[in-house]
């Protein structure tokens, strides 16, 4: 048993050391940070979404923006799509693979960010939502696991984690990507948080 624990823990930390080291990623995990920034800046709000887990990412993503990350700050316009009643309602009526996409279409303005997180980057009701965002004048973050996915082709941009064979490593990744958003967008707007903070080795 003890192996299969080091073998788990080697494996997540070798998929980090690979996203460590693509400068690539790096520069979509910046670039995205200041989309989310913009947006923000401008009033703008974020709406998120994925399925299962992913959900549970994308509800995770909006409530450290409109409730609070580390320390007090003004709430930041921030929600994921994720009421049980609206979607079983909208998969009743018009099939699951909707579910995103007709709350985008309802809810989105322009400029808006939806963030649409689907580990494979081929979920047919995040790839959907994607494109009734764009068609909105919307802004797409897409968080995948997979390159040279459907959700990418429908981004604006796109962080790929790729870590392995199964979605848990991959999981591990999009959540580690979604703190260092938060912060980088708490960083900047709201610096005062982070002025007496320790130095980082």
């Amino acid at each position: 048993m003890i192996d299969y624990i080091k073998g788990n823990l080697v494996e997540a930390r070798d998929a980090l050391e690979r996203l460590i080291n693509n400068s690539a990623q790096l520069g979509n995990i910046e670039a995205s940070a200041s989309l989310l920034i913009e947006a923000l800046e401008r009033g703008r709000r974020v709406i998120s979404c994925g399925n299962g887990g992913s959900m549970c990412d994308a509800m995770h993503l909006a409530e450290e923006l409109s409730g609070r990350f580390r320390d007090d700050r003004p709430a930041m316009a921030a929600v994921a799509i994720s009421d049980p009643s609206y979607i079983s309602c909208v998969a009743n009526d018009y099939g699951y693979e909707q579910v995103f996409a007709r709350f985008v279409q309802g809810n989105g303005s322009a400029e808006d960010i939806l963030f649409a997180i689907s580990t494979s980057g081929n979920s047919p009701s995040v790839v959907l939502a994607a494109q009734a965002a764009r068609a909105k004048g919307m802004r797409v973050i897409g968080l995948t696991g997979r390159p040279h996915s459907q959700l990418e082709l429908h981004a604006d941009i796109c962080i790929c984690t790729s870590a392995g064979q199964y979605a848990d490593r991959v999981q591990e990744l999009h959540i580690k990507v979604i703190h260092i958003l938060i912060e980088l967008v708490e960083r900047a707007l709201q610096p005062k948080n982070y002025e007496n903070e320790s130095p980082r080795v």
